[in-house]
């Protein structure tokens, strides 16, 4: 949320931020139309995410949707900074489909084409197999995913050739957007399609809350 909360005051201060900032130096004013100082002007208005409390050093607005936004100090380590920033991203992209899990199939079946239950009654349906078993079946393949997952960040590229099918490999890719079989549609990974993508999943983190919340106070269906 912080990248989407921080932009309103950050783009209403940058103007007088910037002034005020070119008036204690007349050196920088002289300079201040080579473009490198723009560029330093602009990451520097971009960390106030809150007026009077400047960004930390170690966020420098070179990643996608840093605003500078980090109270507890939680992305100091470089070790934690990576780790944090795949997590942000798996957990956006998770939140993503599920919101569409909870609401396709709703309009799928209003539309006459399945017949499935609501979201909120899907826990209830019977399986292939107990609950405790795809449990367990769902514990041992995320847990297989996720070590893989980890190692890439440890060491990118290094799970780039599939271990079972050895016929299948991913080319040399940037950590978190492997491309090729899924990226079908061939989207660039520029910056501003990475902090949209990263808006999109903060929004559907908090969305499912609200559609709970709102299937307890009144258990009907989301489309009505």
């Amino acid at each position: 949320m912080a990248s989407v909360t921080a932009r309103a005051p950050v783009a209403a201060l940058r103007p007088s931020s910037s002034s005020a900032f070119l008036g204690h130096s007349s050196r920088l004013g002289r300079t201040a139309t080579a473009s490198p100082t723009r560029r330093s002007l602009k990451a520097e208005a971009k960390g106030e995410w809150l007026p009077g409390l400047p960004s930390p050093a170690y966020l420098d607005g070179s990643l996608p949707g840093d605003n500078g936004f980090d109270p507890l100090g939680l992305a100091e380590d470089p070790e934690n900074l990576r780790w944090y920033v795949q997590a942000e991203l798996v957990n956006g992209r998770w939140a993503m489909l599920g919101v569409a899990g909870m609401l396709i199939p709703e309009v799928l079946t209003k539309a006459g084409l399945i017949n499935a239950p609501q979201w909120y009654d899907a826990g209830k349906s019977e399986y292939f197999a107990s609950s405790s078993t795809l449990f367990v079946i769902e514990f041992i393949l995320f847990h297989y995913v996720e070590i893989r997952r980890w190692q890439d960040i440890k060491n990118p590229g290094s799970v780039n050739q599939d271990p079972i099918f050895k016929s299948y490999s991913l080319p040399p890719h940037e950590c978190g957007y492997p491309g090729s079989v899924f990226n079908p549609l061939n989207f660039a990974p520029t910056l501003e399609a990475k902090e949209k993508e990263l808006a999109n999943g903060e929004l559907h983190c908090i969305a499912p809350s609200h559609l709970t919340a709102a299937g307890r106070r009144r258990p009907l269906p989301i489309l009505l």
